[in-house]
């Protein structure tokens, strides 16, 4: 009778290939998660009367460069949101706009520190830029124009943010 035979066991060049390339895996994987910022979406930003604005968020290059360019129409209520790394004096344009906005730039605490109502679209180079605010920013909110004289707001006046989940 032929004995059985012993399951064969890696050599040790395999064993060390498989564990390198788990520990790979795990580093990549790891490093992913540690780096990759989630997709916020959506913030409600709250107004000092209480009226609440859905917001898209621009903190990407891309979203920041398109974010109302082309659009026909912006519902009541809603707006985009820019979200900078850092507080500075930062400028936009309506290059690409369909449509007159007001913009809200806000600093790190979320009170506003400058305003600008009815900025025009601007369909070709060279397009008007729009700030900087007197004061470091690190929000500005794109909003229908009309929107400021609505809701009576002045700089000083402190907005509340609630991530939409």
């Amino acid at each position: 009778m032929a004995k059985p035979k012993a399951p064969a066991t890696p050599s040790p060049k395999r064993h060390r290939a498989i564990l390198l390339i788990a520990l790979a895996l795990l580093v990549i994987t790891g490093s992913m998660m540690l780096t990759s910022r989630p997709d916020v979406g959506v913030i409600i930003v709250t107004f000092p009367s209480g009226k609440e604005m859905v917001t898209e968020v621009a903190d990407t290059p891309e979203k920041m460069l398109f974010a109302l360019a082309f659009r026909d129409d912006l519902p009541d209520n809603t707006g985009v949101l820019y979200i900078f790394d850092k507080s500075g004096p930062h400028q936009l344009r309506t290059k690409g706009f369909r449509i007159l906005v007001d913009m809200i730039w806000l600093d790190e605490s979320r009170y506003v520190v400058h305003l600008v109502k009815y900025a025009e679209p601007c369909s070709q180079d060279p397009c008007p830029y729009f700030g900087p605010p007197p004061e470091n920013a690190r929000y500005v909110i794109q909003t229908a124009a009309g929107f400021i004289d609505q809701e009576a707001l002045r700089p000083g006046m402190e907005l509340t943010f609630t991530l939409k989940l």
